[in-house]
């Protein structure tokens, strides 16, 4: 089962559970895959594939938790709360990223693919990392640990 139609069965499921602000947040994504499919077309690309698509989940979080800390630097926490919401159901379509012990394994084991052995080499170890493991990269949480391992 793909992406789109994990979203169209949880869309449903929503509004059969008639969860509103649930249902919002899914048709929220819908519109923004809509667009996204839109904006490729001219590519020759009718629908994106999982892979952009999941970028596009991770941007999307990516500008609510900014919001998020806009909101709560100007007292409004109904609308952070709102947001951070809206983000739980976001993540619900994003693999399991790697974290900790995990991510610093296939760092090591990435550093020592490409046998970098400084900061000059941050691309490579990114590159063997991206490509081994892909969806399950935070991409701003593994480049700074790639940087702090090949600093040390």
């Amino acid at each position: 089962m793909s992406l789109r139609d994990d979203l169209t069965a949880a869309v449903k499921a929503a509004m059969l559970a008639r969860d509103t602000a649930r249902t919002s947040a899914l048709r929220m994504i819908q519109a923004k895959l809509k667009d996204t499919d839109i904006a490729a077309r001219p590519k020759g690309v009718n629908a994106i594939p999982d892979d952009e698509i999941l970028a596009m989940l991770r941007s999307m979080i990516k500008s609510r938790r900014d919001s998020v800390a806009l909101y709560r630097q100007g007292g409004r926490e109904e609308l952070a709360a709102k947001e951070e919401a809206e983000i739980a159901v976001i993540s619900e379509f994003l693999p399991q990223t790697l974290e900790g012990s995990a991510l610093e394994a296939a760092i090591a084991e990435a550093i020592a693919a490409t046998g970098a052995a400084s900061p000059k080499d941050m691309g490579k170890v990114i590159g063997a990392l991206k490509a081994k493991h892909g969806a399950a990269l935070d991409m701003a949480v593994a480049s700074a640990a790639v940087k702090a391992a090949l600093a040390g």
